[in-house]
Order: structure tokens, then sequence, then C-alpha cells
């Protein structure tokens, strides 16, 4: 339990003498150098007043009677002190204020708000939120309590003490402990003011610490591969199996749209034939248990043909022998050298060439590519498709003969 200073007086107004010549009596409580007053509901002469002593003075009735409830009044301030600091750890003039006025409600904690947020997101999991916004809240909570820790040896504190200071000094602990980039920073505040938000709903807080603050995401330019890449790639080959399988991956990937733990856990269950014999891929995405439909064109059936016996393959029930994430990229990074590709190729790339390059710039339908990456909105497909070149000159060459002709002399 953390030391604290409290102390507690009483005056009188001498500003508002009514006409009886009282004054009202005040209380003003102190803890840790911050105080707050309120009135004691009881109305003393000034002459009958002693400062020095906060009472008041005589041996009337009346005066007795005051005295006995200044001093109820310190002795309930004073049990209230040692009660809230024994059970939160921390307490304000304010919190003792609110009990002698009847008014207290359980100040909740930041941490166990926090909590208590973060549970509830777990039990809308592939509902309402997917699995990676989830891990989102629980870093921030673990973050901010990685800071705290540095700060101060309490386990937690009253939400209402958030400040902005505090919102400042996470956004500092980000960018230089945790080396996060900008946009990475920015999702994690947005997760912390939701808590606020949430906070400031309930009147847990009544002060916005967010005040003032803004945050602008910088635009990142998605890498994808252009058409003669991918032509490359297929066209390349390689002595070495590993490098070999993981381009084979890498490019169903291309063809398919699929993310790195969904192509990862595809399973022959996950492949279906409709009534014109098409096959396709009918699966939930990993992470936001959303259902998708892609059609599986030739050169991506070639491909799980060829690794349809793969012992990896038969030792998981899956489709593709596909390694852990972080090997596939290394191997990728292998792969880009021997093909002359400068760009950084990773497993995620190939979501974003699918999106791109083999359907929006082949005049692929946005909310169908949208359909086919899972998507729940277009807007989230928009972050992945780029306008290409080829599909602008496309459109320029079609509109070139009604706009591009000379007009006839008269």
């Amino acid at each position: 339990m953390q030391k604290s200073t409290f102390s507690v007086n009483f005056f009188i107004r001498r500003t508002r003498l009514g006409k009886s010549g009282e004054t009202p009596i005040m209380m003003r409580i102190s803890v840790d150098g911050r105080y707050t007053e309120l009135s004691t509901q009881r109305r003393v002469p000034v002459e009958q007043w002693s400062q020095s002593r906060c009472c008041a003075t005589g041996k009337t009735a009346v005066a007795l009677e005051i005295n006995r409830h200044l001093d109820n009044l310190r002795s309930k301030a004073s049990e209230a002190h040692q009660n809230f600091l024994a059970e939160d750890g921390y307490v304000d003039p304010y919190i003792i204020k609110e009990f002698l006025l009847g008014k207290h409600r359980r100040q909740r904690l930041f941490f166990e708000v926090f909590e208590e947020h973060n549970a509830r997101i777990a039990s809308l999991v592939g509902k309402d939120y997917d699995r990676t916004t989830y891990h989102r809240y629980m870093l921030c909570l673990r973050y901010f309590r990685e800071m705290m820790a540095k700060q101060t040896k309490a386990e937690d504190f009253p939400i209402r003490n958030l400040s902005h200071e505090m919102v400042r000094d996470f956004e500092h602990f980000l960018k230089t402990k945790k080396r996060v980039a900008l946009n990475t920073m920015i999702r994690y505040m947005k997760c912390l003011k939701k808590v606020v938000n949430l906070s400031l709903a309930n009147g847990w807080m009544t002060v916005n610490p967010f005040a003032g603050i803004k945050y602008a995401e910088k635009k990142v330019i998605r890498e994808y591969l252009t058409m003669p890449e991918v032509n490359r790639l297929r066209e390349k080959e390689f002595s070495i199996q590993r490098l070999e399988m993981v381009r084979d991956i890498f490019l169903f990937c291309c063809y398919t749209g699929l993310a790195y733990i969904d192509v990862h856990n595809l399973r022959p269950e996950n492949i279906t034939e409709d009534a014109h014999g098409r096959k396709w891929i009918r699966k939930q995405r990993e992470k936001t248990d959303v259902e998708f439909y892609v059609p599986l064109l030739e050169y991506p059936l070639q491909i799980l043909a060829k690794y349809k016996d793969h012992p990896l393959c038969k030792e998981r029930g899956t489709l593709l022998p596909v390694y852990a994430n972080q090997k596939m990229n290394s191997y990728l990074k292998e792969i880009a050298d021997f093909c002359g590709i400068k760009k950084q190729l990773t497993m995620h790339i190939a979501r974003y060439t699918f999106a791109t390059t083999i359907t929006l710039a082949n005049d692929v339908k946005l909310e169908n590519v949208s359909k086919m990456l899972g998507h729940t909105s277009t807007r989230m497909t928009q972050h992945y498709a780029h306008v290409m070149n080829d599909s602008l000159a496309r459109e320029m060459d079609r509109i070139a003969p009604l706009v591009d002709c000379v007009p006839k002399k008269e």
C-alpha cells in the first residue's frame, strides 16, 4: 500500500454572511497535495468561530452540536481515506467528497476495465471481431502494463486518472521502446481510445485524455508482382527442391488470393465442384471466419495435383506442403534473387498480386474480387488493389475513337 498524505480542515465563508449574521462552515479535504471543498450543512455566527481550532466556540447546545457534527465528518473522511487506500491502493479528495455526499460509486481501475473489455472482445471473435483485432487489444494492454511498470509499483490505478500526459507517454513508449511503425502505433492508440470512450460513456471518467489528439495514418504503397514478374517465376527452373516447392505455393496464392494461414490449412474438404464441373475453393478465412469462394484456374489445379502425394501433405491432411511463414519468406528472398526480382517477396505479396495483377487488371469487378478475398466490404479490398498503367491504357484506348477524332472543316 502506497503512502498518502491526508488532512481535513474547517473554515467559514465570511463573504456569504446571512441576514442573521451567520456564515456557512466549509470542509476542505486534502490528499497528496490536492484538495476539494464541500459544505458541512452548518452555519455559525462569525464571532463564535475559532479558525485556529477549526470549531465553534462556547458551550451552547448549538455550538456543541456543530462541533460533534464536524468531528463526525472528520472521522468519516479519515476512515474513508484509509479504506479506499487499502482496497484500491489509491485515493483522491474527490472520491472522499463523493463518499461523504452519498454519491460514491466504486471507482473503476484501468487494467481491470481493459481486461474486462478484452474478455468481451474474445467472446465475439468470429462474430463481430477477428482474432487479429483481439490480439492487438491484448498487446496494447500488455505494452501499457510494461510502460507503467517502469513508472510506478502500483499494480493498477483509477481509470479516471488516465491523463493526456499518460496517453502521450504511451505513444512515445511504442515508438521508442517497441519501435513500431507509425500506422501500427496509431492502431494501438485506437485500442486505448476505445477503452477510454467506453469509460466516458459509463461515467467512470469525466475528462477525455485524448482531447485535442488526432492521428493520420501514413499511406502505404502495397507491393505486388506484375504479370511479367509472375511469368518469370513460373518459367524459372530450380535445382533446389525446397525453392521449387515454395515458388509453387507462392504462385498458387497469386492465382487464388489465399493468405498464408489459409493456404497452410487448406484441406481436401475445402475443394468443391459446381454443376458445370468447375472446381472451387470454399473455405472460411482463418483470420476472420468469413467464408470465401475462389474458382480454381488450370494452373493452381496443376500445383495441387503436383503435391497431392507429398509426405508432408499426407502427414497433416493438407493439400500443400507449406513451411512456417518465416521460413517461407526467407526462401522467397532467395527465389527473388534467382529470378532477378528486386522486390522483397513475402507470402502476403501473393495476395496483393491476386487482387491487382490477376483480377482487377483483367477487368474483374471490385465486388467480385472482394468476395474472393473474403472481405466484408469493398473498402477493405481497395487497400489491396492498385490501378495499373496497363489498365489505364486500355481504358484510354477504349475512349480514344470517341474523343480523339479530328473535326471536319466546314
